[in-house]
């Protein structure tokens, strides 16, 4: 062996091994931030909970309008080990969970077929661009008390609510996601003897799925809202009708538990969406796909 082959062999173990530590010295930074993150949310709402039930124990804020932790916590512990008026907990979270979770898939569903079908026709974005434009900008809310005139107190109107919630947010991220495509990328599938269809499946709907998936972190908060607002104005379950049920009694800690359930659900679906997104967007960088 040449002795001048020996310190390049050398140096290039002492790169190698410096690049290991700088990796190692990434890994505990962004570990030990996340940890920091962690520890000041949690600081955070506890501060926050405290202040809220020293608040109304001192009397400077209404122990009957505003409740406090306390009597929210032995509300949702009474529901959950006795039941509400209305039957189970668990059956009220499971009703209102599937109404908003039919609602959603049908929603995205529409939303990701029509959104990718006038990105790439031309001619259907101008003739119903206009139609979708003026039923977006109606307050859909309302659309509630029609809903139910329709489709009676059953499952269905709140299901149609969320659908009307979810589709706009998913529908025009789809469109912008086909627009937004590598005109190069097409050009070469055509090339390459691509037809329209295949086109669409292999170049266009992988390119907009991170378009679509951004609107789908906010789309099922959208489709429980349009759950529980349908389950307010008239249902037989769900936690809407707790809240409602809760505010006819004025009883302000059962209002306050309902929207604390509503709110571990909707952080559920939200890391579960989250998840789902680091999984099929593993070629990303790490700041691109965390929120």
């Amino acid at each position: 062996m040449p002795p001048e082959t020996v310190p390049a062999r050398r140096v290039g173990v002492t790169k190698s091994g410096a690049g290991a530590d700088r990796s190692r010295e990434r890994a505990r930074t962004a570990r030990n931030h996340r940890l920091l993150v962690h520890g000041a949310r949690v600081l955070l709402l506890v501060g926050l909970i405290a202040l809220w039930e020293w608040l109304a124990r001192a009397a400077v804020i209404d122990p009957f309008n505003f409740s406090m932790p306390s009597k929210i916590w032995d509300q949702t512990t009474q529901w959950a080990l006795h039941g509400t008026p209305q039957g189970s907990l668990w059956e009220q979270i499971w009703y209102t969970l599937y109404e908003a979770l039919l609602g959603w898939v049908i929603g995205v569903t529409g939303g990701v077929v029509l959104g990718i079908a006038l990105g790439r026709i031309r001619f259907l974005a101008d003739v119903l661009g206009p139609y979708i434009k003026v039923l977006n900008a109606l307050p859909r809310i309302v659309l509630a008390p029609i809903f139910l005139i329709w489709f009676g107190l059953g499952p269905a109107s709140k299901v149609a609510s969320a659908v009307v919630l979810v589709f706009f947010p998913v529908f025009f991220n789809a469109f912008q996601g086909a627009r937004e495509v590598d005109r190069n990328l097409v050009a070469n599938a055509r090339i390459l003897g691509a037809s329209s269809r295949q086109v669409t499946l292999r170049v266009v709907i992988p390119s907009a799925t991170s378009w679509i998936f951004t609107s789908l972190h906010v789309s099922f908060g959208f489709a429980l809202i349009g759950a529980i607002v349908g389950e307010y104005i008239g249902a037989t379950k769900g936690l809407g009708l707790l809240v409602s049920a809760s505010q006819g009694t004025f009883n302000a800690a059962g209002v306050y538990a309902a929207m604390a359930i509503l709110a571990v659900v909707a952080l559920l679906a939200e890391g579960l969406l989250a998840f789902l997104e680091r999984r099929l967007f593993r070629w990303k960088p790490a700041d691109a796909t965390s929120r």
